[in-house]
């Protein structure tokens, strides 16, 4: 079986291509600037050079349709026909309460993906758009959808719910659900076959820290709880994010500054975080090699970054009465040396021991970065959030082919 998974942004659209028998991908690309008569190709088929393309593409139908042509392309295309594409699978961000796990797209399941456009406004419809290609384009393809959402759906209402008048969680369901479930489930699932321990036995903290960043506090094999909260914002410190702060800030910086909802609504999703307090960028690497330099505001961004990780994953040892295992992941919590270091030397009393040489070391693959004698296991673990959802896809598929067999 060979599955197609599509990650629609807004003015973008990401995708591979997997050969499900040997989950190796085939090709992958990216379109970008969707809806601008210079939106731009970019597809990279394995064992063969890049193809950039740039030309008019004004919606995702298009894309896909663009898509699709290179995928078949006879000199650098990965397929012989577009009939070879068994599957459709989608990440979309918010799937609410309503889903736990990864479903076959219906009528009904659009409706409710449509239903949750208000909590997730920027990425929701984006998702849709993506899905609506696809069927135009590819008709008789059965699509799955996975949730990033879904995986923290068995937080107890302990973890989720805010500590507001509950008339609000019945009536608009506000409460928290977290985010970057796809790759929080990867990362534990891998720790645990890299440890050869069962997932079930570990009480672990996964890190994906990014651009965006959140922590999980898996337990039993399930989130127990993370600090992405009813939106993203919540949390850790990230690039552009502010994260955690007093709520009582949002009114009284409206009322001085005569700032908009909206206006205040950027300054902490777009203007914040590492960039706000860097003053030169939200990339860790940028900021590191800064702070290198003798710079203090990249210091301190660099230290405040830190600290809050090292809070949460306090905060998370504590609430499951133990940790066993720390997972760094994602772009930078995979690449950053510095960072993986500043939080593992803060947080040694909890028995972690941090090998230099380990930590120094740059790979693609799953590794430990502590000492054989260290209590707390950390690992570093690649994140592969495409191929999960191009499992979660192959399994759904096959189990409806099976049963209509």
């Amino acid at each position: 079986m060979k599955v197609l998974v599509i990650n629609a942004g807004s003015s973008s659209l990401k995708y591979q291509l997997y050969d499900m028998r040997n989950e190796l991908v085939l090709a992958s690309g990216r379109v970008e600037r969707i809806g601008m008569d210079s939106s731009i190709v970019t597809h990279e088929p394995v064992d063969k050079p890049e193809v950039r393309n740039v030309s008019e593409i004004l919606d995702h139908v298009t894309a896909v349709k663009r898509v699709i042509d290179m995928l078949t392309h006879p000199e650098f295309g990965a397929l012989s026909h577009l009939n070879e594409i068994d599957a459709v699978g989608h990440r979309v961000v918010h799937g609410g309460e309503v889903f736990s796990s990864s479903v076959l797209v219906t009528q009904e399941v659009k409706l409710e993906i449509r239903r949750l456009f208000d909590l997730a406004p920027l990425h929701n419809p984006a998702h849709m758009m993506g899905i609506s290609a696809v069927e135009t384009n590819l008709p008789n393809v059965p699509q799955v959808v996975v949730f990033d959402t879904a995986f923290h759906q068995s937080m107890p209402n302990t973890s989720y719910l805010y500590p507001i008048p509950t008339v609000l969680y019945r009536r608009h369901k506000i409460r928290r659900y977290g985010f970057h479930g796809t790759s929080h489930a990867y990362v534990s699932t891998h720790a645990a076959e890299y440890l050869n321990k069962p997932l079930e036995s570990l009480k672990m903290i996964t890190c994906h820290i990014g651009n965006g960043a959140s922590l999980a506090a898996i337990m039993d094999g399930k989130s127990f709880d993370t600090s992405m909260g009813m939106t993203p914002l919540e949390g850790l410190m990230m690039g552009t994010r502010s994260g955690d702060i007093d709520p009582a800030i949002v009114p009284f910086v409206m009322n001085k500054e005569e700032l908009t909802l909206n206006e205040v609504n950027s300054m902490l999703n777009k203007h914040s975080g590492m960039l706000a307090i860097s003053g030169i960028s939200s990339d860790m690497r940028e900021v590191t090699e800064a702070m290198l330099e003798g710079d203090k505001n990249a210091k301190l961004a660099f230290d405040m970054y830190a600290y809050r990780v090292k809070k949460y994953i306090g905060a998370y040892a504590a609430a499951m009465n133990g940790v066993d295992t720390i997972v760094f992941t994602a772009g930078v919590g995979e690449n950053s040396v510095a960072l993986r270091k500043a939080i593992c030397d803060g947080i040694s009393f909890l028995g972690i021991e941090l090998d230099e040489q380990r930590n120094s070391e740059r790979r693609k693959d799953a590794r430990e970065i502590t000492t054989d004698a260290s209590r707390v296991k950390v690992l570093v673990v690649p994140t592969n959030e495409e191929l999960l959802i191009a499992r979660d896809t192959y399994t759904i598929v096959k189990s409806l082919e099976s049963n209509q067999s």
